[in-house]
C-alpha cells in the first residue's frame, strides 16, 4: 500500500526539524562514503536533535563512517519517512511504531534476528517478529505518568485542612480528585497558578492526551477481553478517560478556551517555573524542565504519581511503563549501508563511549543486557521510572494499546474531537462516538 503512494510523496514538502551531519568537507568523502557504507537516520524526537548531532559527530570522530541525521518536525514523522523513503539516499535507520507500524513498513524492515543487537534484548517477546524474523528492535524502555513538585505539595499538606496528608495517601482518582480540587481553592496560599500545568491542544502538541492519556483505558479495555489488538474498540472505560481529562483541564492554570493554542514547552515552562504543582508526561521530561531558564524545581523534589482514572482496584496502579520505539533497518538499502547501520547502533548500546551518550545525552533506560546498573540513567525521573518498575507491589500499565493505535490519523482526529470537547463545541457522547468509528475505519484501512 506504501509502495503506491511514494511517487505521489515525493512531490509532498517534507516538514524536517533539523538535519545533521557526522562527515567532513573533502571533496572526495562521497566516493569514500560510498566504498564504505554510510548511516542515514531519521528520528521522530525535536527536543533530542542536538544529542543526536553530538552522538553522530562522536561515532564519525572514532570510525570515519559518515552518520547523517534527520529529525521530523513534531507530529509528521510517517509523513516524513514516507517521502524519505522514496529518496534515492534514503533513511537506512528508521523508527517503527510497534506492530501496527510494521505492518505499513514490512515491505522496508530487514531481518534482524541474527544481529548481537537483538541477542543483547533482555526480553525478547518486546521485540516487532514475524514469523521467525525480527524486524523492530526496541531500543529504549519509558515511563509516564503524573509528574509532581514534591515542595508544592508538601507546601499543601501542611495547610489546615488539607485533604490528604501525604502523597501516599493519593492512590486512587476519587482521593486524587479531592485533593487537586482543594488545592484550586487554596491556589494562592501555595503560590501557584493552577494545580496542572497547560493541556496542550496545539496540533503535534496533543500526543499526551490522543496517545499517552488514551493508554490507560485501551488497556483496561485490552486486559478485560484478554487481547493485544483489536479491529473495533468499545472504548469502555471512556468515562474514566474524561474524569481524569476534565481534572486537567478544570485545575490547570490556563483557561479551556486558551488551551488550543499552548505546546507541551509551555507546560513544561509552567512546572519549571513553580507556577504549577503537576504536569503529565514522562521520564524525558526531566531534560526540558531542567534546562528552562529560571527552573526552581529540585532534583530530589521532582516524583511521578501514577494517572489515577476511577478504574476499580487502581490503588495497586503503577505507572505507565513500556515502549513506543522500535529501531528497523532498511532492507532496500546497500548491503554496505546496512551492514554499518546496524554496526552504528551496536556500538550505540555496547561501547562504553556509546552508553555514556545513550545514558547522559539521550537519558535513556535501555532494554539491553549490556547496561549494567552503573550504566542506568542518574536524572530524577529517570530514577523514578526504575523505582516503579522494581516495585512489585504495584501493577505496571503496559503501553501494549498505544502500539496497536491504528494511525497517526486516528490520532489527530482524537486530538482535534478532544479540543472540541473542552472548549464546550462537542459533547462527550460524540467524541466516544468518533472515536470509535475512527478506529475501525482506519483499521480496515490498514488491512487493505
Amino acid at each position: 500500500m506504501i509502495r503506491r503512494k511514494l511517487v505521489s510523496m515525493m512531490l509532498a514538502t517534507t516538514m524536517i526539524a533539523g538535519v545533521v551531519t557526522g562527515c567532513g568537507n573533502d571533496d572526495s568523502g562521497g566516493d569514500d562514503a560510498a566504498a564504505k557504507g554510510s548511516v542515514y537516520y531519521l528520528s521522530f524526537k525535536p527536543e533530542q536533535t542536538d544529542q543526536w548531532k553530538s552522538i553522530a559527530e562522536k561515532y564519525t570522530k572514532e570510525t570515519g563512517i559518515e552518520v547523517k541525521v534527520q529529525t521530523a518536525a513534531s507530529g509528521t514523522y510517517e509523513q516524513t519517512l514516507k517521502s524519505e523513503i522514496a529518496k534515492k539516499d534514503a533513511p537506512t535507520l528508521f523508527q517503527i511504531n510497534g506492530p501496527v507500524g510494521y505492518q505499513s513498513w514490512k515491505d522496508y524492515c530487514l531481518d534482524l534476528s541474527g544481529t548481537k543487537l537483538y541477542s543483547w534484548l533482555k526480553d525478547k517477546d518486546m521485540a516487532v517478529k514475524d514469523g521467525d524474523g525480527v524486524y523492530g528492535i526496541p531500543y529504549v524502555v519509558e515511563g509516564y505518568g503524573i509528574i509532581y513538585n514534591e515542595e508544592i505539595m508538601d507546601k499543601y499538606f501542611a495547610l489546615d485542612g488539607a485533604k490528604a496528608a501525604s502523597m501516599e495517601e493519593i492512590n486512587n482518582f476519587a482521593k486524587l480528585k479531592e485533593v487537586v480540587e482543594d488545592m484550586t481553592s487554596k491556589a494562592s496560599d501555595l503560590g501557584i497558578d493552577g494545580v496542572f500545568a497547560s493541556t496542550s491542544f496545539t496540533p503535534g502538541e496533543n500526543w499526551r492526551w490522543h496517545t499517552h492519556l488514551m493508554n490507560l483505558p485501551g488497556f483496561y479495555e485490552y486486559k478485560d477481553d484478554n487481547a493485544s489488538d483489536k479491529k473495533e474498540i468499545d472504548f469502555k472505560y471512556n468515562q474514566e478517560y474524561k474524569n481524569i481529562l476534565d481534572l486537567y483541564v478544570n485545575n490547570s492554570c490556563t483557561k479551556p478556551s486558551m488551551l488550543g493554542s499552548k505546546t507541551v514547552e509551555n507546560s513544561m515552562s509552567e512546572f519549571a517555573l513553580g507556577k504549577v504543582a503537576m504536569v503529565q508526561n514522562g521520564n524525558w521530561a526531566w531534560g526540558d524542565i531542567s534546562k528552562v531558564s529560571g527552573n526552581v524545581v529540585k532534583e530530589d523534589k521532582i516524583k511521578f504519581l501514577p494517572i489515577y482514572t476511577g478504574v476499580s482496584g487502581e490503588e495497586n496502579q503503577g505507572i505507565c511503563i513500556g515502549t513506543e520505539n522500535f529501531f528497523s533497518v532498511n532492507s532496500e538499502a546497500s548491503k554496505k549501508d546496512q551492514e554499518e547501520t546496524i554496526k552504528f547502533v551496536e556500538w550505540l548500546f555496547n561501547s562504553e563511549e556509546g552508553k555514556k551518550a545513550v545514558t547522559n545525552e539521550l537519558g535513556f533506560i535501555a532494554p539491553f543486557n549490556t547496561f549494567k546498573d552503573a550504566d542506568n540513567p542518574t536524572d530524577p525521573l529517570a530514577k523514578e521510572v526504575i523505582r516503579y518498575m522494581d516495585d512489585s507491589s504495584l501493577n505496571t500499565v503496559s503501553w501494549n494499546f498505544m502500539t496497536s493505535m491504528p494511525s497517526q490519523t486516528f490520532k489527530d482526529n482524537f486530538g482535534a474531537s478532544l479540543l472540541e470537547y473542552i472548549t464546550g463545541n462537542k459533547d462527550w457522547d460524540k467524541v466516544v462516538e468518533d472515536c470509535k468509528a475512527e478506529w475501525k475505519s482506519e483499521k480496515e484501512a490498514i488491512a487493505e
